[in-house]
């Protein structure tokens, strides 16, 4: 039976209600389908769970702690996320059940921990009996705090997915400051979503590689050594579980590091069609400045000829400006196609 310190009735139906008293309040879910509420403080978790401050400070949503599964004593400690809670051999307790991502957990939680009544149609006599999961209870739990955050993670990618794909497309297509900014928001969410998930697979690996560690998990199996000694090396059980989620995190990652890299690409495009149309500019910028020093060639001439100073040879030669133009001209048209040609032949010109 549950034994509250401080509680307040469970509630059927969870809804987020605003107030600063809901980071206080736990949700107790036992082995037999029973539940409260509690509206205590941090010695009272304490007391209830035999753990140190230390310990339970992990869970404080003010302070940030990366995912963690610790094991203690007598309790599990999962920091996963919005996943806060503690687990024992026979309940657990979950941080701030009113918070919209943690309503299907507790609801997950009672579908799983609640026994089971499976009709037995097959004698037609109507009888039934209980069926639970053989599973140690903490592994049962474990187990639902480590689907529903590889889901959470792996929802949240496939969201990013969704808007950074076609984000890259018009990108691509169109390159202007609101299509990158879009994918500059998009590849931000992505570097923060791709450090959580690393941060979680980079925890079970470590459990993983630690057969002490995971013998730890065994809470139920501890307390029964104490009557019947076991064999506290055999974690194949706990292995399992951790090596299933830890493979969906890392496919998570997979695909993450597959949308990274196609960023990646689509910036490495922009980069180069960018430098594409500056090299046009510098190019076209190259063509108008030779064009205007061959202008000024024509403009130097017909300023020499403009000046009010006598020529004896200008008198009665008016033939003479026809001529003056037309060679001045053509020398400034032969100079550009010059310069022009040489400027290909070096490679400064070209597509």
């Amino acid at each position: 039976m549950l034994d509250p310190l401080l509680v307040v009735p469970a509630f059927s139906g969870l809804k987020k209600k605003g107030g600063g008293s809901q980071s206080h309040k736990w949700i107790v879910l036992d082995s037999t389908g029973q539940e409260i509420v509690l509206d205590v403080d941090k010695c009272a978790i304490m007391h209830r769970v035999q753990i140190h401050a230390r310990d339970l400070r992990i869970l404080d949503p003010l302070l940030s702690y990366p995912p963690t599964i610790l094991a203690r004593h007598g309790a599990i400690i999962l920091n996963l996320e919005h996943i806060k809670a503690i687990i024992t051999s026979k309940e657990v307790l979950l941080r701030n059940p009113l918070d919209e991502n943690v309503v299907p957990i507790v609801e997950e939680l009672r579908r799983r921990l609640k026994p089971q009544i499976d009709h037995q149609e097959a004698n037609g006599d109507g009888s039934s009996h209980i069926g639970e999961d053989d599973s140690p209870f903490e592994f049962r739990v474990l187990e639902v705090a480590l689907e529903s955050i590889s889901s959470f993670l792996s929802a949240r990618t496939i969201e990013l997915e969704t808007e950074v794909y076609p984000s890259l497309d018009r990108l691509t297509s169109k390159i202007c400051s609101r299509n990158l900014e879009r994918v500059r928001e998009s590849k931000s969410e992505m570097v923060q979503l791709t450090a959580r998930v690393q941060k979680l697979r980079d925890e079970l690996g470590q459990l993983l590689h630690e057969d002490g560690d995971m013998a730890e998990l065994y809470l139920s199996r501890k307390l029964a050594s104490a009557t019947v000694p076991r064999d506290e090396n055999d974690v194949d059980e706990v292995e399992m579980l951790l090596e299933t989620y830890y493979m969906q995190i890392d496919d998570t990652l997979n695909k993450l590091s597959t949308l990274g890299k196609h960023i990646d690409n689509a910036n490495a495009y922009v980069r180069i069609k960018l430098d594409k149309d500056r090299n046009r500019l510098i190019q076209l910028d190259l063509i108008l400045n030779t064009g205007n020093l061959c202008l000024d060639i024509s403009s130097l001439v017909a300023g020499i000829f403009g000046m009010n100073i006598p020529y004896t040879w200008n008198t009665n030669h008016g033939y003479m400006f026809k001529w003056v133009v037309i060679s001045s001209g053509m020398f400034s048209s032969l100079l550009f196609c010059i310069i022009m040609f040489f400027a290909y032949c070096k490679g400064l010109l070209g597509s």
